[in-house]
């Protein structure tokens, strides 16, 4: 058995900077990766899918020239060209955080996969099997795509957000089982590239997170690009007849069929520690087997923490990240943070992108708040009518008492980034009157808060 001062599982977003904290501080660190250093975000989240989603919006942008003035009658989609500028970009990153961590002394990096044998022992299985110790271990071990039990469904090639990554072929036909942030981003992704796209979903409501409006414009937006759109259909069965896929579908109405070409499967997440021997220690989980911590991220074994989507918390790298820190400081420096105060700031970064932070109007209005809603339409932003893009909205949640601002839908170009700013607003207590009467630079997007705030509804 070797024994070390810190044992990390998981060479995520939280895991990477975490383990060279604790490595430069003078700890003996082991850091276990079963698989790749960076974890989903690196290599088959974040960093390729947004690299192939840049591509499609310069294939929409070429499809749509001529609204401009810029006339171009044949483009081409080369999928071999896209993917390999998609693989060295992760490579550069997935990389630059190798060489980092080999550096380090102090630390361990140890590829394979790690199962608890006891509450702080761990078996690894690598070239050999090995056994590790230590009174302080961090469990960073991300979720994988969650698969449903349907009839004929392990028969057929499916694809994931993971293997959909290294296409090289574009799809005659894609179907997508699952209406949620993944279905959208790789349905208008691949729509783009050329793929008759249908995406399918077992609500009669998208994005039901959202408020309404924002998701009847979400699907007016993509409905626009000839996706289309089943709601209320449960899959219930696939089979393959010779190169095409048939999938059938209950719903209200009776059956409904739909063949494709390819078939993606993206109706959830469930944590790669199902498989971790959490059996073997006392570490709590709920009934989906995310692990339970409390807000300073500790698990219900002393000197156990879980981070990032492990312990069922936002899946978003930006929130592991946020583990890191929170445990970094506690742990290290003797700090008191939590995960209770913190904002969630998101991204769906189909284009336009959606930017959300803190409450919906519906989140609001089930609180019981007092509010007050700011909206404008995109052909209102003169930015927008510049650029020749005036899809989708702002929208603004206020406490009506004090001008704060509680929540933000940005449906826009650079959605993200508005909502970045509007949440710098929020972290500083900002009201609504000094982002009204701000002095922006002309002409950006963010000097249309002037006039957003001019549209408020009672």
């Amino acid at each position: 058995m070797k024994k070390y001062d810190t044992i990390i599982i998981g060479a995520g977003q939280a895991g990477v900077p975490l383990a060279m904290k604790y490595a430069q501080a003078g700890y003996k660190t082991a850091l276990i990766e079963k698989e790749l250093v960076g974890g989903s975000c690196v290599n088959y989240g974040c960093t390729p899918t947004k690299t192939l989603i840049a591509s499609a919006q310069l294939a929409y942008k070429a499809a749509h020239g001529a609204e401009m003035g810029i006339d171009i009658p044949e483009y081409r989609v080369n999928m071999k060209m896209v993917q390999d500028r998609k693989a060295k970009i992760v490579e550069m990153k997935r990389s630059a955080s190798e060489e980092k961590l080999e550096e380090l002394e102090n630390l361990d990096l140890i590829y394979g996969k790690a199962r608890f044998r006891s509450n702080k022992e761990l078996i690894v299985e690598s070239d050999e099997e090995i056994v590790l110790t230590a009174e302080t271990i961090f469990i960073n071990t991300g979720t994988r795509p969650a698969i449903p039990d349907v009839e004929g469904l392990s028969e057929v090639d499916y694809l994931t957000n993971k293997t959909i990554l290294e296409l090289t072929d574009i799809p005659e036909h894609l179907l997508i089982i699952g209406s949620g942030y993944i279905g959208f981003e790789f349905g208008q992704m691949y729509r783009r590239f050329g793929s008759a796209v249908t995406i399918v979903g077992d609500s009669d409501r998208l994005l039901p997170k959202e408020d309404e409006d924002v998701a009847e414009e979400m699907e007016s937006i993509l409905s626009e690009e000839d996706i289309t759109f089943l709601k209320g259909h449960t899959l219930d069965s696939v089979k393959k007849d010779g190169s095409t896929l048939i999938a059938s579908f209950k719903t209200d109405s009776g059956h409904k069929t739909v063949k494709a070409s390819h078939l993606l499967i993206a109706v959830g997440r469930e944590p790669n520690s199902l498989d971790s021997g959490l059996e073997n220690t006392d570490i709590n989980v709920d009934k989906k087997g995310y692990i339970q911590v409390n807000d300073q991220l500790e698990t219900s074994v002393a000197g156990i923490y879980a981070l990032g989507e492990a312990n069922g918390g936002p899946a978003f790298t930006h929130i592991a990240y946020d583990d890191y820190r929170i445990v970094s400081e506690n742990l290290l420096e003797k700090g008191n943070r939590s995960r209770d105060d913190r904002p969630l700031p998101y991204c769906m970064f189909t284009d336009p992108q959606l930017g959300r932070v803190g409450l919906s109007e519906q989140e609001a209005r089930k609180k019981g708040l007092v509010i007050q809603v700011a909206k404008m339409p995109g052909k209102s932003v003169a930015r927008s009518q510049e650029v020749g893009d005036t899809r989708g909205f702002w929208k603004v949640v206020l406490e009506k008492e004090s001008g704060k601002i509680l929540g933000a839908a940005i449906l826009s170009p650079e959605g993200g980034e508005l909502m970045s700013l509007l949440q710098v607003a929020m972290m500083g207590d900002l009201t609504y009157k000094q982002l009204q009467n701000g002095v922006f630079a002309h002409p950006t997007y963010a000097e249309s808060l002037n006039n957003l705030f001019m549209k408020l509804e009672e």
